[in-house]
């Protein structure tokens, strides 16, 4: 497998001094907040990668399912001898790889484009893909749409963008609206992307994922405590913080803390500062947004694209919606 990195060096001091920076500005807020974008270090994406196959995590296992279903209405309903499938995320590529074999089984010649920004995520592509004749596969080590510009000036074929797994849901309302239109403006007219929706459901059934009874969930939350331990010298106890999530019925929203079981002052060397937490105070990680059928549909009209289909699953727990670039 071909990979290009397009992440100059410094970059990843730039992306150090945007952690500290943003972990200073979220410390010193109210409430306090840390962004989710910093969960996915290496323990970070190990766990989580854990959590899609616990059998609490509905989200991971009924989209496979349907891409499984759904795979060969995929292919024929773009019917492209030649294309290129650019995954936003590289993913381990079992996901990828239902829906590369479907464009394979019906003749079409398939380059497949991860893009990620961690060049380790390339390699858990290997074991799930195989170059071939059929298939070509080239990894680019970039942000989304830098690496989504770069591939204009590599292929004219007609694109197919996945960003699957209801990473969409990890955006906030206005957040969705602008990545959609920055999608879109990367695009070429009637190329498609398939997009991963988590459905809003009863509230036990999302609560239950989110608070799974492995505690992979408190794992992966408490990790990021772990994280700034490591990175920027804090000293965290993680005896001292428990996981709560719970489902927001008013945003729509799964909603993830760590709250603080004591009076505390956290120390951060890198910021040469103390954070005082309250006693049960709460720390925001993450906000996961659910979606009505409704409001994917109007998603796509006003961000410029044409809803082509929407497969789901017999429960209706999740959608991955196909939609075409619409440019006059």
């Amino acid at each position: 497998m071909k990979i290009t990195n397009l992440i100059e060096v410094d970059q990843f001091t730039q992306n150090r001094e945007a952690f500290t920076t943003d972990v200073l500005m979220g410390l010193s807020s109210e409430p306090k907040t840390i962004s989710a974008k910093y969960f996915y270090d290496d323990a970070g994406s190990e766990l989580f990668q854990k959590i899609s196959q616990h059998q609490d995590y509905y989200l991971t296992k009924t989209e496979f399912s349907i891409l499984e279903q759904f795979g060969a209405s995929l292919a024929a309903t773009i019917n492209e001898a030649e294309i290129d499938i650019l995954e936003l995320g590289a993913g381990d590529g079992h996901k990828s790889k239902l829906i590369i074999d479907s464009f394979l089984a019906q003749g079409t010649k398939v380059n497949f484009y991860p893009i990620d920004i961690s060049e380790k995520a390339m390699g858990l592509l290997g074991a799930n893909l195989t170059v071939s004749e059929q298939l070509n596969i080239h990894g680019i080590v970039a942000d989304y749409f830098h690496g989504l510009n770069s591939l204009k000036t590599i292929s004219s074929n007609k694109k197919l963008v996945l960003f699957l797994g209801s990473n969409i849901g990890n955006f906030n309302r206005a957040q969705t609206h602008e990545f959609l239109k920055k999608l879109w403006l990367s695009l070429n007219a009637n190329d498609h992307v398939l997009i991963g929706y988590d459905l809003k459901k009863d509230t036990d059934i999302l609560n239950k994922a989110y608070n799974d009874s492995g505690g992979l969930t408190t794992a992966f939350n408490l990790n990021l405590l772990k994280r700034m331990n490591a990175e920027l010298g804090a000293d965290f106890d993680m005896d001292k913080f428990k996981h709560y999530g719970f489902y927001n019925p008013s945003l729509g929203a799964m909603e993830s803390y760590i709250i603080s079981l004591h009076d505390q002052d956290i120390y951060i060397a890198a910021l040469e500062k103390h954070f005082h937490f309250e006693k049960f105070e709460a720390l925001h990680l993450e906000s996961s947004f659910k979606f009505s059928e409704s409001e994917i549909h109007a998603l796509a009209s006003q961000t410029g694209f044409k809803v082509e289909a929407h497969f789901t699953d017999a429960q209706n727990y999740f959608v991955d919606a196909l939609w075409q670039v619409q440019k006059s």
